[in-house]
């Protein structure tokens, strides 16, 4: 049995993947919550602040006070002050989206962006997402960063992600992963092409700490039409200087040091 906390971040996590709402038997049939336990569940969460029900349909939502928390955590961290300037530089010269992903645990997250593309075709994922190692040129990147040991268990934990629900090119096995992990380590960054979803491309390189460990991932990311294999080979160097610039950059952070 799921404790009530346990329970209210599954209600949580269940609602920001529904911005246009949620009913109530819906939410109760998905995290397999009986519907009075549900309602009360939601009562405390709209109490705290967390979820307002709509009117006019009498759907659940997310309001914006876990994003302001979030967003405040960031602002408190420094990372966002640390790392803002070489985002966007990077983001300039690349003229596509660039993001900072940080390592907490066993997990990357992406905390910060910035968008190159003015015009035509704009790739801009949400933010705060957990990254799937296993299909992304961030978590190659950081698997990348590991010994082979580590990085199979690792993989192994966190599962692969199916075609179906990534691109047509993920890998469907663990040897598939490393294959890709290798690669990343002879050229010393990662590059994917419609693996994390079709017809998108995206490059990764570790951010290291003093110690020389993982402490985040800096990526470049958008349409493969675009950012193609030769495109993102001549990308290499400004990438690889942009996650040293964060790397050294990092102690002015206190998520970095807690990362580390």
């Amino acid at each position: 049995m799921s404790s009530a906390l346990e329970r209210a971040f599954q209600a949580l996590e269940l609602l920001s993947t529904r911005p246009s709402g949620c009913p109530l038997s819906t939410l109760a049939s998905e995290l397999d919550i009986p519907l009075s336990a549900s309602h009360r569940l939601l009562a405390e969460l709209i109490k705290c602040g967390y979820v307002r029900q709509n009117p006019q349909d009498g759907q659940y939502v997310l309001t914006i006070k876990l994003v302001s928390v979030g967003l405040s955590f960031l602002s408190a961290s420094g990372i966002v002050d640390v790392a803002q300037p070489l985002l966007d530089n990077l983001a300039s010269v690349s003229g596509d989206l660039v993001r900072l992903a940080v390592v907490d645990g066993e997990d990357l997250t992406f905390v910060a962006k910035a968008q190159g593309a003015t015009r035509g075709l704009r790739y801009d994922p949400d933010m705060g997402l957990s990254v799937a190692l296993s299909c992304s040129a961030a978590g190659i990147a950081w698997l990348s960063t590991m010994s082979d040991d580590e990085a199979m268990t690792l993989v192994a934990k966190k599962g692969l992600g199916k075609p179906e629900d990534f691109g047509p090119k993920a890998p469907t096995s663990i040897k598939g992963v490393m294959a890709l992990v290798k690669a990343s380590r002879q050229q010393g960054f990662s590059m994917i092409v419609d693996v994390f979803g079709p017809g998108m491309s995206s490059m990764a390189a570790p951010v290291l700490d003093f110690q020389g460990r993982a402490i985040g991932v800096v990526t470049i990311a958008g349409p493969s039409v675009r950012l193609n294999a030769a495109r993102m080979e001549a990308l290499g160097p400004a990438l690889l200087e942009a996650a040293q610039e964060v790397s050294r950059a990092s102690t002015a952070s206190s998520l970095f040091k807690k990362c580390a």
